[in-house]
């Protein structure tokens, strides 16, 4: 075990650097159509009292409360995307894991760098870290919020399972809480794989 500054790094045997499978990122269309999904994000603005009731003589401004409205509805759609898009990533990286898992049972050098526990283990943390330390490009997605948010949901929930208070502030919050505990549950920190020992292929599966 190799120790580098506050960072342990598991000892890959030999000196060949270990080629992975490539990490598909499926980041396909939105799951709705657009018009929809504004209906439903519009019904959440409402449902949740997002703008105040107009008095009787306060019927001008319902013009600007309507526009007021719709952009409170494009925001919850935008901010419901970016939810979806961090979730594919995760669930991207997630099967990412499962294949490096199945290269490494197959190479006798690599074999027995993993523990074989139970899925989804969280010594597997080690590969978000890798692709961290490879600064894979993500379009600005964060690595631990996505697989946190896999970590919690099997599919995406659409837009109206969510509160405005999820979507505005909340989401973040959650999917780190839920990454740093899948990640903490090991008795021990997880060690680094060395990233100047394995190389892969990112492939982004809409181009």
């Amino acid at each position: 075990m190799d120790i580098i500054g506050n960072r342990k790094y598991v000892e890959v045997p030999g000196q060949k650097t270990h080629e992975l499978p490539p990490l598909l990122v499926r980041s396909a269309p939105p799951l709705s159509p657009l018009d929809e999904m504004m209906s439903l994000a519009a019904g959440i603005v409402e449902s949740e009292d997002m703008i105040p009731g107009l008095a009787a003589n306060e019927l001008p401004l319902e013009v600007a409360l309507e526009q007021r409205r719709f952009d409170l509805a494009l925001n919850l759609a935008e901010h419901y995307l970016r939810v979806v898009l961090h979730w594919r990533w995760g669930d991207s990286v997630l099967e990412w894991i499962r294949q490096c898992e199945i290269t490494f049972e197959s190479r006798a050098a690599l074999r027995n760098l993993l523990r074989p526990d139970i899925w989804p283990h969280a010594g597997r943390s080690s590969f978000v870290t890798l692709l961290a330390d490879k600064s894979v490009p993500t379009d600005g997605v964060v690595l631990e919020n996505a697989v946190g948010l896999r970590l919690t949901f099997r599919q995406p929930p659409p837009i109206d399972c969510f509160s405005n208070q999820f979507l505005f502030y909340l989401n973040n919050t959650v999917a780190g809480t839920a990454y740093q505990t899948w990640a903490g549950l090991n008795s021990v920190q997880p060690a680094s794989l060395p990233p100047e020992r394995f190389c892969f292929q990112v492939v982004n599966m809409a181009a």
